[in-house]
């Protein structure tokens, strides 16, 4: 049985990684959970299924979440885990996994390049779906890595070149280097959605709504990521994540848009062969290769049904509309701090977009200001990042202000 440490389990990754362990309860066992704090009902009501020793609360509502997990218990019954509270519990509980153990980062954004430390100086194994963190860290992450595989992506796209690079020879499944340290990878395809403004010009999103962005024809995703689906920011966050995890350079990465969600990215080999992995869009199955890296669990989805006629289709990124993942190519090309700019940048337009405060083509363009303006840093401490991410955020709410 498998410790299974889970951050951000109220939200939609970790959501669905305690289906996946429900589904499995032979196989897991939950020794933590950790959350944000703003839904301590799904928090207590996971509590009290799975009976973690820990959970770990960012906001300081200790008190608050005992009421509410004794409220759902059986009357008399006793359990009571150790409860952790403030900006810093999360890390604090990933620092405490065994290196048996396997610690989910589902937290969304920036924050959480904490507790990716923290799991990766504990030994554990890092499945990692937040993305920000490595994107932020960069070389930091990187050198916090104990062994070769202690990062297992839950992205489905880095899943997908995971389970492609796993088919070569010479692989395991997580670098695009062989055992003799020579790439064998041409390309990285990463695929994209398109997300619901697929085929529009520029022109067609002056007047684009919260509610528009929100309403992604493929997947459901919390808020931020789904504004960023629809920017293809997300795409280009992606784009230097497979860049750090597989050691693929910028320009070798591949994006295109695939809008059936079907293909979730694959690898071309120099000898001109390509290996894509198909699979339906449920997160489960990436979620479940990311607690259990190589094994693969039973009937975690439903397969694809061959025996009807489909169709998949591939078109180009039109850049010219969406220059974020050209921003992204960018970022990674002036400086180690520039990504982490480009993520804290984004956070804050996003969240003025959604409250109001932004207009939707101003998301990107801002960010391209952001970023220009930027001094980079070459090979920053971890106090350089949270600085420039300090100074990215700072420009960026200045824009908001200015753009009212």
């Amino acid at each position: 049985m498998r410790d299974v440490f889970i951050l951000g389990s109220t939200g939609s990754i970790g959501t669905q990684a305690l289906e996946v362990i429900a589904q499995n309860s032979k196989r897991f066992r939950v020794c933590a959970l950790s959350a944000g704090g703003a839904n301590l009902a799904l928090l207590a009501s996971q509590a009290a299924q799975f009976r973690p020793e820990m959970v770990a609360i960012s906001q300081d509502r200790g008190e608050e979440f005992a009421s509410a997990l004794a409220a759902e218990l059986p009357g008399g019954e006793n359990y009571q885990p150790e409860i952790l509270t403030g900006e810093d519990a999360s890390a604090r509980v990933a620092g405490k996994a065994s290196r048996e153990a396997v610690v989910l980062n589902g937290i969304n954004g920036g924050v959480g390049l904490a507790p990716t430390l923290a799991a990766l100086e504990s030994g554990a194994t890092l499945a990692l779906a937040n993305k920000e963190s490595l994107i932020v860290g960069g070389a930091l992450v990187k050198a916090a890595c104990q062994r070769p595989g202690q990062i297992v992506p839950v992205d489905s796209e880095h899943s997908a070149i995971a389970q492609a690079l796993a088919s070569g020879v010479h692989h395991k499944g997580l670098t695009s280097v062989n055992q003799d340290g020579c790439s064998e990878v041409s390309q990285i395809i990463l695929t994209a959605s398109g997300g619901p403004f697929r085929g529009k010009k520029r022109a067609d999103l002056a007047e684009v709504s919260a509610q528009q962005a929100l309403n992604h024809p493929t997947w459901s995703m919390g808020p931020v990521v789904t504004i960023n689906s629809s920017t293809l920011v997300n795409k280009g966050l992606e784009l230097i994540e497979a860049h750090l995890l597989f050691e693929v350079a910028p320009e070798n990465i591949v994006p295109v848009i695939h809008p059936q969600s079907i293909i979730h990215s694959g690898v071309t080999w120099r000898d001109g062969a390509t290996i894509l992995q198909a699979s339906p869009p449920d997160m489960r199955l990436p979620i479940a290769l990311g607690l259990d890296w190589p094994t693969r669990l039973e009937k975690t989805v439903t397969p694809l049904d061959f025996t009807s006629a489909q169709q998949w289709t591939f078109e180009p990124v039109d850049h010219e509309t969406f220059p974020a993942i050209k921003l992204a190519r960018q970022a990674v090309a002036a400086s180690a701090s520039h990504p982490a700019v480009y993520n804290a940048a984004n956070e804050v337009f996003v969240d003025a977009f959604l409250d109001g405060n932004l207009p939707y083509l101003q998301i990107v363009d801002s960010l391209a200001q952001v970023l220009a303006e930027h001094t980079g840093i070459d090979n920053p401490d971890l106090a350089q990042i949270m600085e420039a991410q300090t100074w990215a955020k700072s420009k960026a709410q200045q824009i908001v202000m200015n753009a009212r």
